[in-house]
């Protein structure tokens, strides 16, 4: 990610300075807790892929940044709200707001992140840019209700997964490209491939993130959290239609009432392996980032493009 990095550093200082800006806050309260979110902020994927498809099509702009400042305070706002829903007292290895200054807080501050950016788009009149990332929020929130509603019959197929992560996951990357990419082109096809693009990369993203749960490596999340939570994700989903009947119906009946035994979450993820549900999820994910590289590798070879393929390759090869 070095690369991509470098191509856009001076653009990412000022975005920090931006976004730190942006979420000031007159409350001491409010202000103590805006703080602690800017220091740990992640890696800033959304903000870099706002810049880099900015970039691809022109220079970045003022309105470029106040895009990649919508894209990350929805996307902290939806982090401090899903913590709250998920019961999460950690947050990339920290405490999450919630944990600190409990729910009520917490879903305060969520309000007030996504007033925020919706305040920066308007008084800005970045109505485009505030119309494509709206759109997001609103397929983020079907993705998650859709997630809930599948998870408590364990009837999950493939395509309603595809469904449920390109709402939850790819439309906010989606976005971050369209939006990026809206802020210094006016052509509503280029906008619509960058959107593509994006949300290719989300999928694979959100499949790198499922299969997380079954390998050993430190992730900021407990192997077999998924199963614990009754989540069906792609590795599971194959293995449910690919196993005997037995089987399928000894995995389901874990997951319904027995998600808390580590022993048999084990059970589950050792099956999961045995059938070639990793396999298929990885290949999966390997074709969403191939079909988002297709349509980056349509727009003229140069810096900028090397530094968006490196950022697809990020996402899918990435260790955490």
């Amino acid at each position: 990610m070095k690369g991509a990095s470098a191509a856009i550093s001076s653009e990412l200082r000022l975005f920090e300075d931006r976004f730190r800006e942006a979420v000031k806050s007159r409350v001491p309260l409010l202000d103590r807790i805006m703080q602690y979110i800017v220091r740990r902020k992640g890696k800033q994927l959304r903000p870099m892929f706002v810049l880099l498809s900015a970039k691809l099509h022109g220079a970045v702009t003022d309105t470029t940044y106040r895009a990649a400042s919508l894209v990350e305070l929805l996307h902290t706002a939806t982090l401090v709200h899903d913590d709250v829903v998920d019961e999460a007292m950690e947050r990339r290895g920290f405490f999450s707001i919630n944990a600190l200054w409990k729910n009520k807080i917490a879903v305060l501050v969520g309000d007030y992140l996504l007033s925020k950016g919706l305040l920066l788009s308007l008084n800005n009149q970045d109505f485009r840019i505030l119309q494509i990332v709206s759109e997001a929020v609103r397929q983020m929130s079907e993705g998650e209700l859709l997630q809930i509603e599948k998870s408590r019959k364990l009837n999950l197929d493939e395509s309603v997964y595809y469904s449920i992560i390109q709402g939850k996951t790819a439309s906010l990357l989606a976005s971050a490209c369209s939006a990026g990419t809206s802020s210094v082109c006016n052509d509503e096809d280029t906008i619509e491939k960058m959107r593509l693009f994006g949300e290719k990369v989300g999928m694979a993203f959100q499949v790198k993130d499922d299969l997380f749960d079954y390998g050993d490596a430190v992730v900021g999340k407990p192997t077999g959290n998924d199963i614990r939570e009754k989540k069906l994700t792609l590795p599971l989903i194959y293995t449910l239609s690919h196993c005997d009947a037995p089987t399928r119906r000894k995995i389901i009946y874990i997951i319904r009432n027995q998600n808390k035994q580590k022993d048999k979450v084990k059970w589950v993820i050792d099956e999961v392996k045995k059938t070639g549900g990793i396999d298929y999820a990885v290949q999966k994910m390997l074709t969403f980032r191939d079909e988002a590289l297709q349509i980056l590798h349509t727009f003229p070879p140069g810096e900028i493009r090397s530094a968006l393929e490196e950022l697809v390759r990020y996402t899918t090869d990435r260790q955490y």
